[in-house]
């Protein structure tokens, strides 16, 4: 085999992994076991994490704590959506079909876009395909971060770009030079962004304007970014449930004249040679369906059962739904901040935010929080020195609060 695809070792394939990646002898793990003992093993394992049910929980950073109604489970698991593949065949594939254009008009309307894709992988591939997108459409290859972006969504976006020789990424405001600005919001720190300024900016430079929404459900309160040319971002808070970190789920919006160039794939609306409505896939620029040199993504598919579990979700809110449960996490957001503020030893930094917000401790933020943690509290993210980025959410109760407050205060003392 590996004569035939021309290399001489098997540690030939990972040349691209770096040095550190690699475990020096033995790797800490049992050596074989029957499966009786390997279940208890990974039960032990699994036994030492701490999740967001055991105690208050105030960790957002990208990954957020939500409710999710049990209807959503419960027609996710039918058989017909779960063990669903591709809908390749549109005669026998329209319940597939209907919830990927039912999940695309709820994407558009969110973000105020004309258009959206039937989903990506996550956030932070979403984030690096509108920069490649908007490098394709302007014929230009240096990208701009306008301000914090989440450093994952920037690592993943640094590991795409160092494939093109000339692909350049900067801070702060595009010229002329520049395929876009990519403007986070609320950014990383939990600051809602203005759009108007930036937009001016890329007018005047020829740059695309991508707004990056790492919380989705901030749309509920804060306006629309319609100004921008490309809208992408994570879904995860609606239907989908944090799982120590995936599946999520990417969402992608545009305007319509960038259609030929968005990535992954959209489901329309048509009708059959009897006049009744039916779905199709409507434009697919994979290369699974064209020539590689003419895909506009290597995407091999598209995060269907979570997009399934984010319709379904949307459907039950409703738009009044939707705004009330933004509501819920703004009003328990600013409750958290009120409560931490009378701690002596904290300073909250954002002027304002949704439901998560920066704070300034008078100790190592990473310190505080592994004490909280001894005490059975998420405190949060903790950032460079006394910096903490704390979430709220609609999960968030009073007496979380209190608890979180009163230990923070123990702890600072």
């Amino acid at each position: 085999m590996l004569k035939t695809i021309g290399v001489k070792s098997v540690d030939d394939l990972y040349t691209d992994v770096p040095p550190s990646a690699f475990v020096k002898g033995r790797v800490d793990l049992p050596d074989h076991k029957g499966e009786l003992e390997v279940e208890r093993i990974l039960t032990q394992y699994a036994n030492q994490n701490h999740n967001a049910t055991q105690g208050p929980f105030f960790l957002g950073a990208g990954v957020y704590y939500h409710h999710i109604p049990a209807s959503v489970d419960h027609v996710m698991q039918r058989s017909e959506f779960l063990t669903a593949y591709t809908p390749y065949q549109p005669e026998i594939a329209q319940g597939t079909l209907q919830v990927i254009f039912e999940f695309q008009t709820f994407i558009a309307q969110l973000t105020g876009q004309e258009i959206a894709n039937a989903s990506l992988y996550d956030g932070s591939t979403a984030c690096t395909e509108a920069a490649l997108m908007a490098m394709r459409l302007t014929r230009r290859r240096k990208v701009a971060i306008g301000n914090t972006l989440h450093p994952e969504y920037r690592e993943v976006l640094k590991t795409y770009m160092s494939n093109f020789d000339d692909a350049v990424i900067v801070d702060g405001a595009p010229d002329e030079s520049c395929a876009c600005v990519i403007v986070q919001s609320p950014d990383f720190l939990g600051n809602p962004a203005k759009y108007d300024e930036w937009r001016k900016i890329c007018d005047e430079t020829g740059a695309l304007l991508i707004v990056v929404i790492n919380e989705i459900l901030s749309l509920g309160l804060l306006p629309a970014p319609a100004q921008a040319d490309i809208v992408c971002g994570e879904a995860q808070s609606i239907g989908i449930s944090m799982s120590f970190g995936g599946p999520h789920l990417g969402f992608f919006a545009c305007r319509e004249k960038h259609l030929r160039q968005m990535p992954g794939r959209v489901c329309g609306m048509t009708e059959d040679a009897d006049g009744r409505r039916g779905f199709v896939l409507t434009l697919s620029t994979r290369e699974q369906h064209i020539r590689r040199e003419k895909a506009t993504s290597n995407i091999c598919t598209n995060q269907g059962l979570c997009a399934l579990a984010f319709t379904v979700h949307m459907a039950l809110l409703g738009e009044n739904g939707f705004r009330d449960l933004a509501r819920l996490n703004h009003e328990a957001a600013i409750k958290t901040a009120d409560a931490l503020e009378k701690v002596k030893g904290v300073k909250i930094v954002n002027e304002s935010f949704f439901n998560e917000f920066t704070v300034e401790l008078s100790k190592p933020a990473a310190e505080v929080v592994e004490k909280l943690a001894g005490a059975g509290i998420i405190a949060g993210y903790p950032l460079e020195g006394g910096r903490l980025l704390v979430a709220a959410t609609e999960m968030t109760t009073e007496d979380d609060i209190e608890t979180f407050a009163t230990v923070l205060e123990e702890v600072l003392a």
